[in-house]
């Protein structure tokens, strides 16, 4: 199965945007370039596996069983769109940026997608376990997640959990098991309010809700401040956030003020000319020398 690349497009920048790939259920093999991922299955308890991969001037997806039906096939199909952003149009984005010298190698490399989870859902409560830890610890909570209250299908890939899943254990659970810390009660409140029906996190993606009131509503969710909800919104395309934290403020201190700390103030002044875009072209500008290293 194929998708066409949009223009402006690569595939291993996109996979390195940020660090979700490194997150389960991704697996990347480095050496082949493929991305694997594990898709929940609305047919089936068992979820199916998926190698992504790219050739010529197409997306290919590899499913682990041949018996995967069309039907499935076409629903992980619309997920692969959404993990890479295929429909989402960067064309203002680009032009935005053009005439900006220190910008322009984010067009020529392909860049400005920022790669994401197949639900809304999936993607808060990473966001959640972004949120006052180190990465190492961050890998560890999702790998947990995946691994104890995901389904399994026969080729030993686990599926991330869906919010009755993780609505089905309690928050000793969460504590012993995942060792999501303070977190825990977070996840259960989430878990139960998704269930059944109270907190809708698809819905955000399709609002016409204004910017302040969904980051509002995001901020509702027991866990999700001003960085997790600007997060948030930046994976579902609305990027006038900063969704400031350490390594951003630290990486801007290092780049545009000699290394010296200054307020959030300054940081959003810098990068106001960039109006609804301006948190994508900082996640870049900031980001630029860690994408260097992991191609290098």
């Amino acid at each position: 199965m194929f998708i066409n690349r949009p223009q402006n497009f690569s595939y291993k920048n996109t996979i390195y945007s940020h660090g979700w790939y490194q997150l389960a259920p991704f697996s990347l093999d480095e050496d082949n370039w493929k991305l694997t991922y594990t898709f929940q299955n609305e047919t089936s308890k068992k979820p199916v596996s998926a190698d992504i991969s790219e050739t010529d001037k197409k997306i290919k997806i590899q499913f682990s069983d041949k018996r995967t039906s069309k039907k499935t096939q076409e629903k992980i199909k619309k997920c692969v769109k959404r993990i890479f952003r295929i429909d989402e149009d960067l064309t203002e984005f680009y032009q935005l940026i053009e005439e900006e010298k220190e910008f322009t190698w984010i067009k020529k490399l392909g860049a400005g997608r920022l790669l994401r989870s197949p639900n809304v859902y999936e993607d808060l409560v990473k966001t959640i376990c972004t949120t006052n830890c180190s990465w190492a610890l961050t890998k560890n909570m999702v790998t947990n997640l995946v691994q104890k209250l995901g389904e399994e299908n026969n080729k030993g890939g686990k599926s991330f959990p869906t919010a009755e899943a993780m609505a089905n254990v309690d928050v000793d659970f969460y504590k012993e098991e995942i060792r999501a810390g303070y977190r825990s009660e977070y996840f259960v409140e989430l878990a139960e309010s998704v269930a059944i029906g109270k907190v809708k996190p698809e819905e955000w993606s399709k609002t016409d809700l204004p910017t302040p009131e969904l980051k509002k509503e995001m901020k509702k969710i027991k866990g999700v401040g001003n960085y997790a909800a600007e997060n948030l919104l930046k994976l579902i395309g609305r990027y006038d956030g900063l969704a400031l934290d350490s390594f951003l403020r630290s990486e801007f201190y290092k780049k545009h003020n000699n290394g010296k700390t200054c307020t959030d103030k300054k940081i959003e002044k810098f990068y106001e000319r960039f109006g609804d875009w301006k948190g994508l072209v900082m996640w870049f500008d900031m980001s630029k020398r860690w994408l260097d290293e992991q191609k290098n």
